[in-house]
């Protein structure tokens, strides 16, 4: 994310945004962006007014690689306000911190004068040594739930898994073993059945893979999401995505709505082996009557959260030249997702126009450009090639294989990596070879692509090129599963000629 919007307006921190800016050093790549905007000093009190304070960008281990100065006021009702200045590049983002200022905070028994901060429950002191940062109850001991557990501000709750049910206890889960006891956990009919029981779901809806939770039909496309809402389930309201500006279309049977991965709100997040697209679906009441004849509602709100995932690990193969179709690669996920990349060759180190409609004619020594292109620009996400490898021929599992990148290493020092435009696009060069006898005048190209998100300084991508001594045990645990599909094409033509 990118804050370059902002331009000497004054803002408040609240919800999931937290109450404040932090007052010690973020390092870079947190708060959703690369440089993230700390503040370099203290809080004022509310009867010093508006006062002047650094705010620092952290970036290549820099805490103040960049600085700016914001204003902020504390208000009376126990909040900042901050006039935040436009930043000069991207990508640069404020943070904000759930979090207490201690010179505010009340003295509860005896109260002595050292000048020491005391935080109240559910809160630790933070190492600038006035800020109280919210504690996580969950990475203790799971906060004693038995199944789930949501950390809240100052505090934390349990939650069952689908099928089960939390004890009076407020943390013991147990299995729900008919539709006597909460509905069997079903969100809408319980049927018995037998010894146990079913959840069914009303017209129009589907049942999730959890076997207890209903849902309205989801189509995850490379480009575009697709949620079909029944009519008689919408009941004259109006429905739109978290940006409002978003409205579903009715067809008389249903009320649809279509959005990409980049609009209306859409949330990108990566979890373990997955891409997750998230957004939520409301409907309210109309101000009019619409054009439709809904002149009354059933119901006074609808929430309908809407996720598409997407699987993380692609491995995609390209003779020198694409197909001449130029087909993008589409993965279907391990649930209900595709996300396209394509593996393209170009004419020059501008790796702006790839070979379309002839093939290539190269010789030895001559330069061979190639891309992995992502057709969907996201943010939040960057790429990791794991490895590429040359075969003589379009099969994946040729015996005979040269590798030019393996676990995201140069294996070839000859292999030269670009900076691309995009973030999740890669872009390499590297001279043009052929494989050892005469016959052999084709070479094809397979590439295995890792996916994540871009905040996550643990993740794959962020640790680069790594050895397989280093990460064969975990790397074999976190692709084990996953089914690679491929894109062949090419070959190019090697001119012996001299």
């Amino acid at each position: 994310m990118c804050d370059n919007h902002l331009d000497g307006e004054w803002y408040r921190f609240t919800g999931m945004a937290g109450d404040a800016m932090p007052t010690f050093c973020i390092p870079e790549n947190l708060c959703g962006t690369h440089a993230p905007i700390w503040l370099n000093g203290s809080h004022p009190s509310e009867s010093e007014g508006i006062v002047q304070r650094q705010a620092c960008a952290s970036f290549d281990k820099d805490c103040c690689q960049w600085n700016t100065t914001v204003a902020i006021k504390a208000c009376p009702g126990g909040y900042y306000v901050y006039q935040l200045t436009k930043p000069s590049v991207c990508f640069h983002v404020y943070c904000g911190h759930f979090y207490d200022i201690c010179d505010l905070m009340e003295c509860g028994g005896t109260c002595l004068d050292t000048g020491d901060c005391i935080c109240s429950s559910g809160t630790v002191l933070g190492p600038d040594g006035q800020t109280c940062l919210d504690e996580n109850e969950c990475e203790e001991n799971n906060g004693g739930c038995s199944d789930i557990c949501i950390n809240l501000k100052n505090s934390h709750r349990c939650e069952c898994a689908k099928g089960r049910f939390l004890k009076e206890d407020g943390k013991t889960c147990e299995d729900i073993e008919g539709c006597q006891n909460n509905n069997g956990g079903c969100s809408h009919s319980c049927v018995p059945f037998g010894d146990t029981y079913q959840c069914q779901c009303p017209r129009g809806l589907l049942l999730s893979e959890d076997n207890h939770a209903c849902q309205v039909p989801v189509i995850c496309k490379p480009s575009n999401i697709e949620v079909s809402v029944p009519k008689e389930l919408v009941g004259g309201l109006e429905l739109s995505l978290t940006n409002s500006s978003c409205k579903g279309t009715s067809n008389g049977t249903h009320v649809n709505i279509n959005f990409n991965l980049k609009t209306c709100g859409t949330v990108i997040s990566v979890v373990s082996d997955k891409i997750i697209a998230t957004n939520l679906v409301t409907g309210m009441p109309k101000q009019t009557p619409g054009s439709n004849g809904d002149i009354i509602i059933r119901t006074s709100k609808i929430i309908i959260p809407i996720t598409c995932d997407f699987p993380r690990l692609y491995t995609i193969s390209e003779g020198y030249v694409p197909n001449l179709k130029n087909s993008p690669l589409e993965i279907v996920g391990r649930s209900r997702g595709t996300f396209p990349f394509s593996l393209e060759i170009f004419k020059d180190k501008d790796f702006d126009e790839p070979y379309k409609e002839t093939k290539p004619v190269l010789k030895l020594r001559d330069s061979l450009y190639f891309g992995i292109e992502p057709l969907m620009r996201v943010n939040g996400l960057e790429t990791l090639v794991e490895s590429c490898y040359a075969t003589p021929t379009s099969k994946i599992d040729e015996i005979l294989k040269y590798y030019l990148i393996q676990d995201g290493c140069a294996s070839d020092d000859a292999v030269k990596q670009y900076i691309s435009k995009d973030h999740l696009a890669k872009h390499f060069q590297v001279p043009v070879f052929k494989f050892v006898g005469k016959d052999n005048k084709e070479v094809f190209l397979h590439c295995q692509i890792l996916v994540c998100g871009a905040t996550d300084e643990r993740s794959r991508c962020a640790q680069g090129c790594r050895r397989r001594m280093r990460r064969e045990a975990d790397m074999e645990e976190e692709t084990s599963h996953l089914s690679n599909h491929l894109l062949t094409g090419g070959p190019i033509i090697i001119d012996m000629e001299e």
